[in-house]
């Protein structure tokens, strides 16, 4: 369907249910509108999907009048900006214009794959971060090339996938594929194969990459890939050293740092303390 397409009844729910699925497949993000108030009673509960790409476009189905599905389709945008998983908005909100549609109300939901965190290294760093991850809610990948470190008994939570890797690179990408939705922690031993496992993972866009070590390792790591031809630009979306800075020092505590980061990037959080703005009044 194209994106000036609108159905004039309410949206057939297996062409949403099937849009649905096809986003999840392909690992893109989309944001379901559903109206669930208005003075229209038949109208209530049409959808609409709106997938993101370059623009946001329409997918799939329609609310029965045009200019609503546009009004809708330029929100959805400004709402997957936003990173927010929903939100309810009165039309008048974001279409002050729109007269006859002013009081209705919209639920925004956000359609995405779980997120992924794929980590590389089965230390006590990145086993503590497999067993957090998964407690959040995250699909972890495990990789290792030393078999005994990614032992099914070790890890029973069902989300935790185990790699015991022959190739770290090639390892890196299998588990990367196409990188959306997908966070990459680097906790490996050395230095070879943090270097192995950057390399195969800068190329990709995934939504966050971090390196483990002092400042001095990754500065190394680093340069020798900028001397390999890697942009400036890649290489500054790499977070290095990994995590935010709560003085951690026990691997549970490194693990819940670089967590941390994760889902501050992902939720757009700034990761300072939320009291410091009563203290700034002291």
């Amino acid at each position: 369907m194209s994106s000036t397409e609108y159905p004039e009844s309410k949206a057939n729910s297996n062409v949403i249910a099937d849009a649905v699925s096809q986003v999840l497949a392909d690992g893109a993000t989309a944001a379901l509108a559903t109206l669930i108030e208005a003075s229209d009673a038949g109208s209530v509960g049409s959808k609409l999907l709106v997938r993101e790409s370059g623009s946001a476009q329409l997918t799939a189905g329609g609310f029965g009048d045009e200019k609503l599905g546009l009004v809708v389709v330029e929100q959805a945008a400004r709402f997957l900006e936003s990173r927010a998983d929903t939100r309810v908005f009165q039309v008048k909100e974001f279409a002050p214009g729109l007269a006859e549609w002013s009081e209705a109300k919209i639920l925004f939901e956000r359609i995405q794959a779980e997120p992924r965190l794929v980590i590389c290294g089965a230390g006590h760093v990145g086993a503590s971060l497999a067993k957090l991850a998964s407690l959040i809610g995250y699909r972890a990948t495990l990789i290792d090339d030393r078999a005994e470190f990614v032992k099914r008994k070790n890890f029973p939570e069902k989300n935790i996938e185990l790699v015991a890797a022959e190739n770290w690179s090639q390892a890196v990408l299998d588990a990367i594929d196409h990188g959306h939705g997908v966070n990459v922690a680097i906790v490996t031993r050395g230095h070879s194969e943090d270097e192995q496992c950057l390399r195969a993972a800068i190329g990709i866009d995934v939504d966050y990459i971090g390196l483990i070590g002092s400042k001095r390792r990754t500065k190394i790591v680093l340069q020798r890939l900028r001397e390999d031809g890697v942009t400036e630009e890649r290489l500054q979306n790499v977070h290095a050293p990994v995590g935010l800075d709560i003085g951690a020092v026990t691997p549970e505590e490194v693990a819940l740092a670089i967590m941390a980061e994760i889902i501050a990037v992902r939720r757009g959080g700034k990761g300072a303390s939320l009291s410091g703005w009563r203290r700034s009044f002291k």
